[in-house]
């Protein structure tokens, strides 16, 4: 199965296999847009906005492979815990943002690893999927020092401790401190390119989008580099209803495929 998005004159094929969703998750105020901006353009936003639920889409062509990210940025509120369960039977790596300087956003954080933990362990008893569960546990805001603190480093190791699909790190969405590097620790944990990280692959605009083009005229544009990536400016987040067909596909076992919601690039 190939998704088809298109830019320009370019025609984009992504095989389903390549196509992946991260889910980013925690309470509010914690840093979870910021760290999306960051992954995805590099830059921190002073004036905080509450998130109700934001989605981007990432593609890449690293080394003539076509690969797709698509990021579900979710609100701290949950007003929804039905859309939430959903997110997360649909999400294939997850990041679990808290605030090192709130406690109660650590105890959250807590309380949705063992959400995922329990709503993925009864899907795949029913898929007979692969166990792995890529996630990392992220505490925000080490660049508030340490009179801030209210959640020990060696605490918050404990979540992780014994997983190996499971880690740590102490960050700053304001410093970009440590963003690349989990990153990059996330994408290996789910077998994905190391390139995917945002310091290994440069970045280019929709109006280059034929530089992902297979053809060797396109990539012209682009010397020099195995990997290289472009933001979707107009994704929209698949329905519900394509969201619950898919989970479906996977119970029923109709097929390995990933049934998403297709997306044009305009």
């Amino acid at each position: 199965m190939m998704k088809t998005l298109s830019s320009g004159n370019c025609t984009l094929s992504v095989p389903a296999k390549n196509s992946y969703r991260m889910v980013v998750l925690g309470a509010s105020r914690v840093g979870k847009s910021s760290i999306v901006s960051r992954f995805l353009n590099g830059r921190f936003e002073e004036q905080y906005t509450p998130t109700i639920e934001d989605f981007h889409r990432k593609v890449y062509n690293i080394r003539g492979d076509m690969y797709q990210l698509d990021i579900l940025d979710t609100s701290g509120n949950h007003p929804f815990p039905a859309m939430r369960r959903l997110s997360i039977l649909t999400g294939d790596v997850f990041i679990l943002v808290f605030s090192l300087d709130n406690r109660e956003s650590f105890d959250e954080v807590k309380r949705l690893q063992k959400q995922i933990l329990e709503v993925k362990s009864c899907l795949k008893n029913k898929t007979k999927e692969a166990a792995e569960l890529p996630m990392v546990i992220c505490g925000n805001k080490n660049d508030h020092g340490e009179l801030c603190r209210q959640v020990p480093t060696t605490e918050a190791e404990l979540l992780v401790s014994g997983d190996g699909n499971c880690a740590y790190f102490e960050v700053s969405a304001k410093k970009n401190t440590n963003v690349d590097e989990m990153f990059y620790v996330l994408f290996s944990m789910a077998k994905l390119p190391h390139e995917m990280s945002p310091a290994l692959h440069r970045k280019i605009s929709v109006q280059y989008g034929d530089a992902f083009h297979s053809r060797p005229f396109c990539m012209r544009r682009v010397k020099d580099m195995d990997a290289y990536g472009m933001v979707s400016p107009f994704a929209r987040r698949p329905s519900v209803n394509s969201d619950l067909k898919y989970i479906k596909a996977k119970v029923l076992r109709e097929g390995q495929a990933r049934e998403r919601d297709k997306c044009t690039i305009q």
